[in-house]
């Protein structure tokens, strides 16, 4: 079975040259220059992960990897730079990327990288992943522990509560019953040590696990 990667990057000749060695690992490959090109894109092609340049022409690629991931929140992404810098890292990490990855790596690299990340595991250059956590504060620290501890589909309950949604609308949403909303929301409340949804939506807008809608405050 073949894995869809969506490549977005306007260097043409690192983009070809990448799409040259994945289109040899059994990958299927959507090659896309714009982030309004990959927003068009991504919803209907289905890509499993997406490869995001930050520094694109119309959009921030930090930017684009949150839209993506509000649209596809199976959607696993790594970002593409030449920067090697921590911040640039603490930016990808916090918007929800699954790692980080410098075009000066070899590109044979890249396939390992995108194995790991869909495998559901962090890519972090071991150059950055020292400087990255020193910078972190001690409570990012533990937040970053707290999240991770959160499933796929606590996410997405906590994604819909930020958006002001309610009980019956969650249950609709994902298609579960109103007694499994609350049994996640209250794992949601458990793992992140809060005691009530207004709090856990706090928490995660404070530490950008989601944005917050203004009437997920009258729900909450």
């Amino acid at each position: 079975m073949t894995t869809k990667v969506l490549i977005v990057d306007d260097h043409a000749l690192f983009a070809d040259a990448l799409e040259r060695v994945l289109s040899n690992q059994n990958m299927e490959l959507r090659l896309v220059n714009t982030a309004t090109e990959a927003m068009e894109a991504a919803p209907v092609w289905g890509p499993e992960i997406a490869l995001v340049d930050l520094g694109l022409p119309d959009m921030s690629g930090v930017e684009l990897g949150e839209k993506l991931i509000e649209m596809l929140p199976e959607l696993k992404i790594l970002a593409v730079t030449a920067m090697n810098e921590p911040n640039a890292l603490r930016a990808t990490i916090k918007a929800g990327f699954h790692g980080f990855i410098t075009k000066s790596m070899p590109l044979q690299q890249f396939v390992a990288s995108i194995e790991t990340a869909l495998s559901g595991q962090m890519v972090i250059p071991h150059k950055l992943a020292a400087p990255a956590a020193g910078q972190m504060s001690a409570e990012e620290r533990q937040a970053a522990l707290l999240i991770k501890q959160l499933t796929q589909r606590e996410l997405e309950v906590l994604t819909l509560l930020a958006r002001g949604a309610g009980g019956e609308e969650i249950a609709q949403t994902l298609s579960v019953s109103r007694n499994t909303v609350r049994s996640h929301v209250q794992n949601i409340l458990t793992k992140l040590q809060v005691h009530s949804r207004l709090e856990a939506v706090a928490f995660a807008a404070r530490h950008n696990v989601v944005k917050v809608s203004h009437s997920s405050l009258e729900h909450a």
